[in-house]
């Protein structure tokens, strides 16, 4: 777990880096503008064609890549949470290909694009929804089974899509082509995802805390007084709500998901009060970067803003992974035993203030070195071993 400062020196950079994308991409693109005039045209200043270019289309576009981004970025890390699996994403679950068949259907059916977007967000939903139900069954649910039936669901999703495409007019195929790779051209209002960042990043952070436990196994976490069912559903929800909001707003853009938690996760480790405001300027800053790259590279062509996500993406986090020695592998330990978590020690003192939790009474148990508690609130996570 980093210390108090360091954290906060890194979201401070990760800050900076944000801003300075949104500026890079209010600036840069087939009419250039001078950095002097981005900050006035912004604020309703000048009249000209330089004024209009970034108030109706450059600064909308990189509020909604910023936004999207942050929302895929927070997805992924509570989904990561939520499985218990540092490869899950927000598509997991089959939520990008119910919007993909609601956006698809809507282009097939020459709808216009409210419309379109409409469909990708009740497709999103329906998507959610069906999995939820499909692996709550008889009311309780594990993380293998809505892991399982999120991928049956992704997979029929995904025949729906090769059907769609199978018959689509070859006009209108680009467009379906471009979706499903992620494009931000047609992104309209960036509010609607910039409210769903505030809200989703308002909802995760009070839980932050108990998602450490979790993060460490469900037993240990009921026995340090978590309301484990009730987060797990909440987190689920507003994971699967991010990224319906963003899968809407800017197409099935991937990577982003996966890669930008994972990164910070072997930057920072795995407090999520530092992960998760981490995570989400971080995605928000790549994927305003990748948007900015996919309109000016070959403009005025625009490439799926997607392929710019992974063909960035890869090579930073094979790096990352080749120079990084000290990739932690056990934050996200599966449980050897059957059916038994990661396991507590005879004394150890949660976040229930002075109790002491004796192992013998609790159905898994931790096994806890001695270590001071950090500089953070809380208890020092990364010496608990399984």
């Amino acid at each position: 777990m980093p210390s108090r400062r360091r954290a906060l020196l890194v979201i401070l950079a990760l800050a900076l880096l944000g801003l300075a994308s949104l500026l890079l991409a209010v600036a840069a693109g087939s009419l250039s503008i001078p950095a002097g005039e981005i900050v006035p045209a912004l604020f309703g200043a000048g009249d000209g064609v330089a004024a209009q270019v970034v108030r109706s289309l450059r600064a909308p576009r990189a509020l909604a890549a910023f936004a999207c981004g942050g929302l895929l970025a927070l997805s992924g890390a509570l989904m990561q949470v939520l499985l218990r699996n540092p490869l899950a994403d927000p598509y997991v679950l089959g939520i990008s290909g119910g919007a993909s068949v609601g956006a698809l259907g809507a282009m097939l059916a020459g709808l216009p694009l409210f419309l379109v977007n409409g469909g990708a967000f009740a497709g999103a939903l329906a998507a959610t929804a069906l999995v939820f139900g499909l692996a709550r069954g008889d009311g309780s649910w594990t993380q293998t089974r809505l892991l399982l039936t999120g991928v049956i669901v992704a997979a029929g999703c995904g025949a729906l899509v090769a059907l769609i495409l199978s018959v689509a007019p070859e006009n209108r195929l680009r467009g379906m082509l471009f979706w499903l790779m992620g494009d931000l051209a047609h992104a309209g209002s960036p509010w609607p995802a910039l409210v769903m960042l505030i809200v989703g990043i308002a909802a995760a952070m009070p839980v932050s805390r108990d998602l450490n436990l979790m993060a460490r196994g469900e037993p240990g976490a009921r026995a340090l007084g978590v309301p484990v069912a009730g987060i797990r559903s909440g987190i689920y929800v507003l994971a699967s709500a991010a990224a319906a909001v963003a899968v809407t707003t800017a197409g099935a853009v991937g990577f982003v998901g996966l890669i930008v938690p994972h990164l910070v996760r072997l930057a920072l480790g795995n407090d999520q009060r530092v992960l998760l405001p981490a995570a989400v300027l971080a995605g928000g800053a790549l994927l305003t970067i990748a948007d900015t790259l996919a309109r000016t590279v070959l403009a005025p062509q625009q490439l799926p803003v997607g392929v710019l996500t992974a063909l960035i993406g890869v090579p930073v986090f094979l790096h990352f992974m080749k120079t990084n020695n000290g990739v932690r592998h056990d934050k996200f330990s599966t449980n050897a035993g059957a059916g038994h978590g990661p396991s507590l020690s005879p004394n150890i003192k949660g976040e229930m203030g002075s109790d002491t939790i004796n192992a013998r009474q609790t159905p898994a148990m931790y096994t806890a070195l001695p270590c001071p508690k950090t500089s953070m609130a809380g208890p020092n996570l990364s010496c608990l071993t399984p």
